[in-house]
């Protein structure tokens, strides 16, 4: 068994306590985590997330598709390779942009179609994360 000095619990112990808080985190609270973390690497590495953000200026304009429609087709991308951040972040620009439940159940169901058990997993994820977002 591997201690840490002058903690008496293992260290499996403690993983699994993180593990719980975590999942007893609301979702409000990981994606402000989320934004906290992405705020540090902004400063480590400036160039890049200031490249990698021009990079998402340009996806987001209205062309054949609309910025919305983008952000169903990120949805499903981001359940598809379960992105739990990446599923935070779509979820809240749908938010933001006027998705109904409906829509976002019907680009859900189009995840589990094409991503299988994993994508179902997911998929609830990111309906759990809807409905606390958009909870008043």
């Amino acid at each position: 068994m591997i201690l840490i000095k002058d903690h008496p619990a293992p260290l499996w112990f403690l993983s699994l306590n993180k593990i719980k808080r975590e999942n007893t985190m609301s979702w409000t609270d990981k994606l402000n985590g989320t934004k906290n973390q992405l705020r540090s690497l902004n400063k480590a590495i400036p160039e890049t997330t200031k490249a990698f953000g021009e990079l998402g200026k340009t996806v987001k304009k209205d062309a054949s598709l609309s910025f919305k429609e983008k952000e169903y087709v990120a949805l499903g991308i981001a359940v598809a390779t379960r992105c739990e951040p990446c599923i935070m972040f779509h979820v809240e620009a749908l938010v933001r942009l006027g998705a109904t439940r409906n829509e976002v159940g019907e680009v859900l169901a189009t995840c589990i179609q094409m991503a299988g058990g994993p994508g179902m997993m997911y998929a609830g994820k990111a309906l759990e994360i809807y409905d606390e977002l958009t909870a008043s």
